[in-house]
């Protein structure tokens, strides 16, 4: 445990994160109608500097290093940010194309690929708790996605995809030097992402005018939300241990299907359950077991 833990404040500003992401999808499904997903990651990133900008501004230990701009595994962030590029792509396209519940539901998978990334990246020995915790995630998965029936999509591969890079991101992070910031890492990812959203648009399709002053508020306030919220969960991360937050991470599921229903009219029951009660228990599942596993190596220790 960590001197300065503060787990229930950490809980909170998780949550108000997780708010914020779902509210940040809101507006990009608004807005895909008249902008492609390129351009709303662009735009997202774009605005969504100023809080990466400000938790690095913020950071102590950042401050009195000298406020160095340079990462020894720069080639690593610059390849985080690529990949959080695919992920927001695909993850905006989703947004358009399907229900808002679902294909929020769907990224909660990365808990599974997290687990199976993590063993050739990290090196991590999976036991067959975890592996059957994918297992039952991806029973899940499988539910609501629904292949093979009238009803499937390919759309419902983007937030699959977005899921996998999303974690393959996450896993990365996690290869950096341990005095590398945690904030420039993310400050890194933002400007990688904002650059490759910019050509992505150049290339396929080019620009969409912004169409009113309305939708110019909306743009600005997404990127704000985005940024916002990945502000506060470094920030949450911090205070307490990542395994104290996880089990709340799982709110933004029956979070996300309130926000489609009031606001899309959407209630996909029948395509998310109970597949998404099987994604959140397979994740929950590996999180009692890391707790677990440091619960014992902590009293090995004493």
């Amino acid at each position: 445990m960590r001197t300065t833990d503060q787990t229930g404040l950490a809980i909170v500003l998780s949550l108000i994160a997780l708010t914020l992401f779902d509210t940040m999808g809101l507006i990009i499904k608004h807005l895909s109608s008249t902008y492609s997903a390129a351009e709303l990651s662009m735009w997202r990133n774009l605005f969504g500097l100023v809080p990466s900008i400000v938790a690095l501004w913020s950071y102590r230990a950042w401050r009195s290093s000298g406020r160095r701009l340079k990462l020894r595994q720069w080639k690593l962030a610059f390849f985080r940010g690529a990949v959080i590029t695919i992920a927001q792509l695909c993850f905006y396209m989703s947004l358009g194309l399907m229900a808002f519940a679902t294909a929020s539901t769907i990224t909660y998978s990365g808990a599974l690929f997290t687990t199976a990334l993590a063993i050739p990246i990290l090196g991590e020995r999976v036991g067959w708790v975890r592996w059957g915790a994918v297992l039952v995630g991806f029973i899940g998965v499988i539910m609501v996605i629904q292949p093979g029936s009238s009803s499937f999509s390919f759309y419902a591969l983007l937030p699959l995809a977005a899921a996998a890079c999303y974690a393959l991101a996450g896993v990365t992070a996690r290869v950096f030097d341990d005095d590398a910031p945690s904030p420039l890492v993310n400050l890194y990812a933002s400007v990688t992402s904002l650059i490759g959203a910019f050509l992505i648009t150049f290339f396929w399709g080019g620009f969409t005018p912004i169409a009113s002053a309305t939708d110019m508020g909306w743009i600005v306030l997404m990127g704000a939300f985005g940024g916002t919220a990945v502000l506060f969960l470094v920030v949450s991360c911090r205070m307490t241990e990542q395994s104290n937050l996880a089990p709340f991470s799982y709110f933004g599921i029956p979070l996300a299907f309130a926000l489609g229903w009031l606001f899309f009219n959407e209630a996909p029951w029948s395509s998310l359950f109970p597949g998404a009660l099987l994604i959140a228990a397979g994740g929950l599942l590996i999180v009692w077991r890391e707790r677990s596993r440091s619960k014992t190596v902590t009293n090995l220790n004493q």
